[in-house]
């Protein structure tokens, strides 16, 4: 765990330049604005640790799978985003020395990531071998007001000398990404254009064959007047670059703006690219960067205005959660229905940037509550997109009859991920899939989208478990035999609890969707009946038996589901008996030793819980948290905001507290040691349902939202703004009372422990003591 981060409501700031945590904080400061994006590396030249990486949206590359031992089945690529060309590279030369912070003096240093404003300030103060000493203040930032654009202003002004600055401005396209199978460079060069527009680069994605144009304006001040850049005449491959050189005075220092575009062939027409970047980039320098950052800070505004969570009293806790919807909206905006939502977004390349499980688990309800309804909706129309490769994947593996399995890992809708304890076994990512259907008709009543959409996935899925479970003579009920839970500790177990849940769920929950539609439309149904090949009859009746008599492991003894069989044939050891020298598991023990242990990675049975919460009274809550948080040692980011949820409901406030603490400022503390690849996107969806649903308790029953409230005692109020079927909320919670805000101009109700409580226009203020008595 680390500890360098300065705790700021508003402001993620490091202070002092430690060059072993640079790709850390690489991470930590990265931009995004769910169009493109890119990690906090030096614009200027740096020879120490780093990982390069500048990303756009949608384009990727599928690099040929590489494992030692093939199995039929296995993908033949895993599609990974691609490193794009690096718009904002400078070379500065002082009187012949490279600026170059890895062989400086660094007396000063500091990076600051202004989240109210969505802007990355990096400030410095250097020695060169020389004694020559520099001052730079770098200022950038990616567009949420306009997508298509990102800009950088980089003043440098020399504090004990007078000299000549050799200066290039280029764009470098030559890149590769570090997780590259084999060592291969995934772009080719499409074409190059200078001049007095800017400079172009156009780039293409070999086998994918998408093009990228990457273009730059490059403009240099000195002395309130533009400097001429003149354009470099070397041909290096995927390289651009003009350049200048200029006498600069002791104290006096020089302007250098980048306005940057990058637009991919998924957005407009190849033969287009050139045109339409020299308009993007020509129309944001005719603005000019200090407006260009106004615009920013506006869209910010609106955003924070949405969504933003207030903490008095602990302003390490404030500053996490700030932190994980910043990057949350940086990652995903929701105007593409083509897009989804890696798993380290624009901060690195881990994971291939692909879309797993991850979003229907954790990210919608977040988006359900703070964007427009459409942006939650884009990100099931992507799986029912999917649709036609999930059947073909199931296809793949010897399913058949329209059952689909959607891909653990995907970019087009084709499994692309090949660990085969993964690729075959996990296959519960199917159920968080139907879920999360569920989850939204519930959340907006959207009950059409069953119609336009929904109900055909559904009955995919549930096609999918029909043919998985197979009938136990000794049993007597239906087994699913082979399967990884959410917990990746265990591998090729035997009826997983999670998994035969969501199944038992998703059967029962097809056929109640289609008894909807077929009650809403009639007429859409039998479309979509004609279109599945549906059975009804024997189907729905195949569903219903499979899901009333699907085998759920239980322990008598201890009143606890077991995560599987033979779950508790392992040594029952507890992780506070574990030598913290041992910690993490995956990076101190070996992969046999972790399956012969009883730890587990994330929460899996508790994920059944939380998803069905309705279905178990307080008792079996408690008695099956207590023994399974026991054992887990949350090496999966995704596991402690699941556990802060159920021990608020719990009303165990210090383990809540705890948990989202952790959940919270994981990538911020570097909590496992691995932020250096990216952060957790998807968990930071987590962090937020910690407040939101766990320390808040919203949920929606009935059609109403209702609130279990408590508050922490490390803080003295919370507040938080949802949106909820077009009316916005504001709920701040004191130690004595509940205060709700809202834009509706008719009286609406609100659960709140229990009790309905009208709520009209303005402020409504409940006496939350009262309530608890």
């Amino acid at each position: 765990m680390k500890n360098y981060i300065q705790a700021e409501q508003w402001n993620i700031i490091e202070n002092g330049f430690d060059s072993h945590l640079n790709k850390i904080s690489e991470s930590i400061f990265s931009l995004g604005n769910g169009r493109m994006g890119q990690r906090a590396n030096f614009e200027e030249t740096y020879t120490g640790d780093t990982l390069q990486g500048n990303y756009v949206a949608g384009v990727y590359y599928p690099d040929k799978t590489r494992v030692g031992w093939w199995k039929n089945g296995y993908p033949e690529y895993f599609a990974k985003v691609l490193n794009a060309a690096d718009w904002m590279g400078l070379e500065l030369r002082l009187d012949g020395e490279l600026l170059d912070l890895n062989l400086c003096k660094v007396t000063a240093f500091q990076r600051l990531l202004n989240m109210k404003e969505g802007y990355l300030e990096r400030t410095f103060t250097a020695e060169l071998a020389s004694g020559k000493q520099v001052q730079v203040k770098a200022k950038r930032f990616f567009s949420i007001a306009n997508d298509e654009v990102a800009a950088l202003h980089y003043q440098l002004t020399p504090l004990n000398f007078s000299g000549k600055l050799d200066l290039t401005s280029f764009i470098d396209g030559d890149v590769k990404n570090q997780d590259s199978n084999y060592e291969e460079k995934f772009w080719d060069e499409v074409s190059r254009v200078q001049g007095t527009k800017g400079t172009y680069l156009t780039l293409r994605t070999k086998k994918t064959e998408f093009d990228v144009i990457t273009g730059v304006k490059t403009l240099v001040i000195k002395n309130d007047k533009a400097v001429e850049l003149s354009i470099d005449t070397t041909n290096l491959e995927k390289y651009l670059s003009e350049s200048v050189s200029i006498v600069l005075t002791e104290n006096e220092g020089i302007d250098i703006y980048k306005i940057a575009t990058n637009l991919s062939s998924q957005n407009y027409p190849a033969a287009d690219l050139q045109a339409r970047a020299e308009e993007v980039v020509n129309a944001a320098v005719a603005k000019g960067f200090d407006e260009l950052l106004k615009e920013q800070a506006a869209a910010w505004a609106t955003k924070w205005q949405e969504g933003d969570i207030i903490i008095e009293g602990d302003v390490a806790a404030q500053q996490a959660i700030r932190f994980n919807i910043f990057q949350l909206n940086q990652t995903y905006t929701g105007k593409d229905a083509r897009l989804n939502i890696g798993p380290k977004g624009f901060t690195g390349e881990k994971y291939g940037g692909s879309t797993y499980w991850d979003t229907e688990a954790y990210c919608i309800p977040f988006y359900l509550s703070t964007a427009p309804q459409e942006v939650s909706k884009n990100l099931l129309v992507y799986r029912y997109k999917h649709l036609e490769k999930a059947i073909e994947n199931a296809e793949k593996l010897g399913f058949n009859k329209g059952a689909a399995l959607y891909p653990m890992v995907t970019m087009n809708g084709e499994e692309c991920h090949n660990e085969w304890e993964i690729t075959f076994e996990e296959i519960h990512r199917n159920g968080a899939i139907a879920f999360a259907i569920f989850n939204y008709i519930r959340y907006t009543g959207d009950v059409a989208y069953l119609k336009e959409f929904g109900l055909e996935v559904l009955i995919g899925i549930a096609r999918f478990w029909k043919q998985r479970v197979n009938w136990s003579a000794d049993k007597k009920q239906y087994v699913m035999l082979g399967v990884t839970g959410p917990n990746e500790y265990e591998n090729n177990i035997n009826n997983n609890w999670y998994t035969n849940t969501l199944a038992s769920w998703c059967l029962k929950y097809a056929a109640e969707a289609a008894g909807i539609v077929n009650a809403e439309d009639p007429e859409q149904y039998q479309l979509i009946v004609a279109k599945t090949s549906l059975k009804e009859a024997t189907e729905f009746a195949d569903w219903k038996k499979i899901s009333e008599n699907i085998y759920l492991p239980y322990d008598e003894e201890r009143g606890v589901f077991l995560q599987q069989d033979g779950y508790l044939d392992k040594e029952q050891i507890l992780v506070k008996d574990l030598p913290a020298s041992e910690r993490p598991l995956n990076q101190k023990w070996s992969w046999d030793r972790i399956l012969r242990s009883c730890f587990i990675k994330q929460a899996d049975v508790l994920q059944g819980m939380y998803f069905f919460e309705d279905d178990y009274d307080m008792d079996t809550l408690k008695r099956n948290f207590d023994f399974y948080e026991s054992r887990t040692v949350h090496e999966s980011s995704l596991s402690p905001c699941v556990h802060s949820i159920l021990a608020a409901k719990l009303n165990d406030g210090d383990r809540a507290y705890e948990f989202y603490l952790r959940t919270s400022r994981l990538d911020l503390d570097d909590y496992n040691n691995d932020t250096e690849d990216g952060l957790h996107i998807t968990s930071m969806a987590g962090t937020w349902m910690s407040i939101v649903e766990g320390f808040g308790g919203m949920r929606v029953k009935e059609n109403t939202l209702s609130f279990n409230p408590f508050l922490p005692e490390q803080w003295t109020s919370f507040a938080f703004t949802i949106g909820f079927r077009g009316t916005q909320f504001n709920v701040k919670v004191t130690k004595d009372e509940i205060i709700i805000n809202t834009t509706s101009k008719e009286l609406v109700h609100i659960n709140i422990f229990n009790k309905l409580h009208p709520v009209s226009a303005g402020e409504t203020v409940i006496n939350y003591k009262g309530l608890l008595v």
